[in-house]
């Protein structure tokens, strides 16, 4: 690792009193910077100025907390969603029904035939569920996930664009697809990919984008074109990101020229999730133990990966900061959790001096941290606060016993 990158990145809290929310809140507590996310939405939506009908689709995945969601909503967002639940999350947001798209994953024909009640757009990624779908709903409008046989994604458990993913339909099988089409009537209202998570690399969107448009001028009835998402955002200081200056201008001219080939404009989609919270985000915790081994030493958290799982399920770097002590002297650490497994937040990292009491930042906690978290171990899961205009807002309340045994039937034994 380069060393300069550890040292110099800051937290992008600085001007919010971090170490007095800890205090105020409790730790582990995760916080999110509004600001951050409407200045994600705003350059994305400015990197692609000239295309005549743009809609940004969070992919609320990331994140569903409620009020996350409402300020999206207010800033312009329409709505990824992938389960019932989150259709439902959306709707008690604000969002209207056509707001929404439903790209569900092997989920059987009743929960798609849910998504039809609540009156979402829905896309379908398989051919033995499109032809269940066709015959209960004859004639509807729906999108098809096209599998575009592109591998891109920062690593293989994120990247679902290949020929042997689990994720939409290869297209190899659209004569397969045309004749389930023909035979139910249903209507194809737009297409759609997404090829995998945290791509630096442009030239994968461009790829799967020429497939996509290759395929889609088939279709004469088009009201869209969604392009899913997978922005990389920098975890790192001088970390690689996605070239959204770059990838606009070859996008942009691919559509316009898609477009008008196509006889009229259609509306082009975007489904980010990470880009537009990953960064706005940061998680608290406190130091229980400093523990010295024969060449270790290290920083013990009151947390683990039962609340954030991202680095030991994903290999993923996170940076950490000791923000009570942040002029100390630089050693090495390992910060570890209190899950009974080897539970890593950060190998042989170079952080100012760590006491016991002392309060960690772990940043890039917006996305797919607290929405994958869970109760292992019987622990609780944190709270989470929202900053807005300058003021901390609690969106979540840390969890109790109540909670851990709500759902429990307890029977005579």
């Amino acid at each position: 690792m380069n060393e300069n990158i550890e040292n110099s990145q800051r937290t992008p809290f600085h001007e919010i009193d971090l170490i007095k929310l800890a205090k105020q809140y409790g730790t582990p507590l995760y916080i999110y910077d509004s600001e951050k996310m409407k200045d994600q939405f705003q350059k994305l939506k400015n990197s692609f100025l000239d295309i005549q009908k743009l809609t940004i689709n969070y992919a609320c995945k990331a994140n569903t907390n409620l009020n996350i969601l409402k300020f999206l909503k207010k800033m312009g967002c329409g709505l990824d969603t992938v389960s019932i639940q989150e259709i439902k999350i959306g709707l008690k947001a604000g969002f209207l029904p056509d707001e929404i798209i439903f790209t569900p994953n092997g989920v059987s024909i009743k929960e798609v035939k849910n998504a039809v009640e609540l009156g979402v757009r829905i896309h379908l990624d398989n051919l033995s569920i499109l032809e269940q779908f066709g015959e209960y709903f004859p004639h509807h409008s729906i999108g098809i996930r096209i599998n575009p046989h592109v591998m891109a994604g920062g690593n293989s458990k994120i990247s679902v664009g290949h020929i042997d993913s689990k994720f939409g339909i290869s297209y190899y099988q659209i004569p397969h697809m045309n004749q389930i089409l023909k035979n139910t009537g249903l209507k194809i209202e737009g297409l759609h990919m997404h090829t995998g998570s945290d791509i630096s690399e442009i030239q994968s969107f461009i790829n799967g984008a020429k497939v996509l448009l290759r395929i889609a001028k088939d279709f004469p009835n088009l009201d869209y074109i969604d392009f899913g998402s997978g922005f990389k955002v920098p975890y790192q200081k001088k970390d690689d990101q996605t070239d959204l200056t770059l990838l606009s201008k070859y996008i942009t001219e691919l559509f316009q020229h898609f477009c008008k080939n196509y006889g009229k404009i259609i509306t082009l989609i975007f489904e980010p999730g990470k880009f537009l919270v990953s960064e706005s985000g940061c998680f608290l915790v406190s130091v229980n133990v400093i523990k010295h081994t024969v060449s270790t030493i290290f920083a013990g958290i009151d947390s683990g990966f039962n609340h954030f799982i991202r680095p030991m399920f994903y290999n993923a770097y996170h940076h950490i900061e000791n923000i009570s002590n942040p002029k100390g002297r630089f050693r090495f650490y390992n910060v570890v959790g209190y899950i009974c497994e080897s539970d890593n937040f950060g190998l042989n990292r170079k952080i100012s001096e760590i006491r016991e009491g002392d309060i960690l930042c772990i940043q890039n906690a917006g996305a797919y941290c607290f929405s994958m978290s869970s109760n292992y171990n019987s622990r609780y899961r944190p709270s989470e606060v929202m900053m807005i205009d300058g003021k901390d807002f609690l969106i979540r309340k840390r969890e109790s016993m109540t909670d851990l045994l709500r759902n429990i039937v307890e029977i005579q034994i």
